[in-house]
Order: structure tokens, then C-alpha cells, then sequence
């Protein structure tokens, strides 16, 4: 099926989009180690420490948003999804998947035209603004976001897709909907989340 190819393809990007973050938090971590070293052993921390990380934090906090989604690591109330079945639970969650897609399209809408404001190729470095301390261009920072955010959409549409063709389509009502975050283990233990 369409459905399963596409979650398939998109599940390969965001893996790749959850290693980086967790690269990114890797490096600052090491770069924690080189500023604490330099500062303790030769009384000169690492020049931009702060600005480095300022530039580092989009990477940790974002790119691992939609591989999140995917496996249903956000945090939610349940209290009445584990009691729903079938079409009931998956109406609901075509429900709830799609004010988030909305959301999530604003939030696109809106970091991009952020990070558009920040973008200036007339400038230093194509940079309007940049970090206090050394100068880094913040519109590579302010890009991640939108990209993140996009690749959230697509995944939120994805689950849209499958909530939606199970509603109109499956007849089983223990039947796993393609492409969403139910998964067979909770299926079996009595609750979809």
C-alpha cells in the first residue's frame, strides 16, 4: 500500500533528523567538557560558548519532534482513548491529528517567516541578526525550525491518512490503522495509547 511506502520513506528521514539531535547533544556536551577544561586548566574558557549553544539548542529540541510522533513519545491524556476501540477511537484521533496538522502548519507559517526576517543576503554572512558574544548568523538556527516543523506535518498527514481510511474502510475493529502510533503491544494490553 501508497500508505505504508510513504510511512516507510518518511521514517528513514526522521531517524536520520533524530541522530543529529541526538549528535547535537553530543557535541555539547564535549563542547561543556572543552570550555569547563580551558577555563579550570589555562584560565580561558571557550570564546562563544553560549553562542554556540544558542545555535545548537534548535537541533536538540526539534529535529527529533516528528520520530517522536511516530512513536507516540509526546506526552497526552489517555484517560479516554484507552477506553475507545475501533471507528470511535480512530474518529477521535483523526480529530486530534488534524487540530495538531493545523497547528503544526501555523507554527511552519510562522518560523519560516522568522527566520525569512533574519535572512539577508546583502549582509555580513546573509545575517540581519547574530549571537552577542562572537557573531554567528542566527538564520541557520531559525531555519532548522521551520524544516523540523514541516517534516512534523508530513507525518501528522501521514496519520491523518491512516485514521481516516481506517474510519471509512476497515471493517475489524481490532485492526492496527497504517502508518499511525498504535502499535500491537498496546492494542493487546486493552488501551490504543
Amino acid at each position: 500500500m501508497i500508505l505504508r511506502r510513504f510511512d516507510r520513506l518518511l521514517l528513514v528521514l526522521e531517524r536520520a533528523l533524530a541522530l543529529v539531535s541526538g549528535c547535537a547533544v553530543a557535541s555539547l556536551v564535549l563542547l561543556a567538557v572543552v570550555s569547563v577544561g580551558g577555563r579550570k586548566l589555562f584560565n580561558a574558557p571557550l570564546p562563544g560558548y553560549v553562542d554556540w549553544t544558542e545555535q545548537v539548542m534548535p537541533l536538540i529540541a526539534f529535529l527529533g519532534l516528528s520520530y517522536a510522533q511516530r512513536n507516540d513519545g509526546h506526552i497526552r491524556m489517555d484517560m479516554l482513548t484507552r477506553k475507545l476501540r475501533g471507528r470511535m477511537l480512530w474518529t477521535l484521533e483523526a480529530f486530534t491529528t488534524s487540530a495538531m496538522l493545523l497547528l503544526t502548519l501555523l507554527l511552519v507559517w510562522g518560523t519560516g517567516a522568522h527566520f525569512l526576517r533574519s535572512l539577508d543576503f546583502a549582509a555580513p554572512l546573509w545575517s540581519r541578526d547574530s549571537s552577542i558574544d562572537i557573531a554567528l548568523p542566527l538564520w541557520p538556527a531559525k531555519l532548522l525550525v521551520p524544516i523540523a516543523f514541516s517534516v512534523l506535518a508530513v507525518r501528522l498527514a501521514l496519520q491523518l491518512w491512516g485514521f481516516v481510511h481506517a474510519c471509512l474502510f476497515w471493517r475489524d475493529p481490532n485492526a492496527i490503522p497504517i502508518a499511525t502510533p498504535i502499535d500491537e503491544d498496546d492494542q493487546e494490553a486493552g488501551f490504543a495509547h
